[in-house]
């Protein structure tokens, strides 16, 4: 009778000690869920401050890159005369890190999208009246022309001539606002029996981007071009190339006349220096008085002077920064009227 009472509390305490020891093991568990949680949402909420702090920055180096356009703008109006936009004014300043007080650094330069090739530039001129046929290279317009000596101007991805005129039709075909195709240009049937099917867009372009879905072109080809064209403004007729601040290629597709061969890789050297040096081109007279345009005729002259200036309205900023070893990019299109400036468009991505 003894040893059973005493055996039942025993019984009794080892099932306490069990339950205990679920409790504590539940108690644990849920512990160990809740700090997981916690991290998650702490570094949820850090990765969000972080990139609000980036962004702020980012839209900083905006406003300043408005404030040195608008530096410029003021600058003209001062010294008189027709407004002129070059390499050698604060803008065009080569990018300096500037060091942030929490640790990092932000960057951020202006580039003139005027200097590059518009690529809205090439709709198709409107079919003679007479009907009859023609080759291609005679119904180009004198942006056409440029455009297909631009192809042959890229180094290791430059096209041959045919390449660059059935190109440059095919761009034609996209930017016009009918179905119809140029000869040896490409329309919807050309697109519809891609995977995925599409159609010619048949307006201007908004972005340089669509280069990729228009017959003929390839990766190679469109990272080469990447740099030297744009489509601004949005239009594609308002503006004009700048001669102050276009690259190698744009000189070298400028020179030829009815020539569609580019200028010699010499020749666009030699316009490139003129360029660059103290003073750079004194007018857009002085630039077509250069040696390499002693060949063109007068209408080829005017053709191509309707093409070109020396302002600029459009700019592209490029801004980076590092905030705790976090880097974020900011490209900004910006619009300058008078000394408005404002950003058309912007996009965001890690270098």
């Amino acid at each position: 009778m003894c040893s059973r009472r005493t055996s039942v509390p025993a019984r009794q305490r080892g099932v306490a000690l069990v339950v205990a020891l679920l409790v504590f093991a539940l108690c644990a568990i849920l512990m160990v869920g809740m700090q997981s949680e916690f991290n998650l949402f702490h570094q949820r909420v850090a990765n969000h401050l972080l990139a609000e702090q980036g962004d702020a920055y980012l839209r900083g180096a905006e406003q300043l890159a408005a404030l040195a356009l608008q530096a410029d703008h003021d600058a003209d109006q001062r010294r008189g005369g027709e407004p002129r936009d070059d390499l050698r004014e604060i803008w065009a300043r080569d990018p300096t890190p500037y060091p942030l007080e929490e640790g990092g650094w932000l960057v951020g330069g202006l580039e003139d999208l005027q200097g590059r090739f518009n690529l809205n530039w090439l709709v198709p001129a409107e079919p003679p009246e007479s009907g009859e046929p023609r080759p291609p290279a005679e119904r180009l317009t004198p942006a056409q022309r440029v455009f297909v000596r631009l192809l042959q101007s890229l180094g290791e991805a430059s096209l041959s001539l045919d390449e660059a005129l059935a190109l440059t039709l095919a761009i034609g075909d996209w930017l016009d606002d009918n179905a119809l195709p140029l000869t040896a240009g490409s329309e919807d049937d050309a697109y519809l029996g891609r995977t995925p099917a599409y159609r010619a867009a048949n307006r201007p372009m908004a972005s340089a981007s669509e280069l990729r879905a228009v017959t003929g072109m390839n990766p190679a080809l469109f990272q080469a071009l990447l740099p030297v064209v744009t489509v601004w403004p949005r239009d594609g007729a308002a503006s004009t190339l700048n001669i102050h601040t276009a690259p190698l290629p744009v000189l070298r597709a400028l020179g030829g006349g009815e020539r569609l061969e580019p200028l010699s890789k010499a020749e666009g050297q030699a316009l490139l220096s003129r360029q660059r040096e103290e003073g750079g081109f004194a007018s857009l007279e002085d630039f077509l008085a250069s040696p390499v345009f002693e060949n063109l005729s007068g209408g080829d002259r005017g053709t191509l002077e309707a093409l070109l200036g020396e302002a600029s309205d459009w700019f592209l900023l490029s801004a980076e920064v590092e905030v705790a070893e976090r880097r974020l990019r900011l490209y900004s299109v910006l619009h300058r009227d008078q000394r408005s400036v404002r950003a058309v468009t912007r996009a965001y991505g890690s270098p």
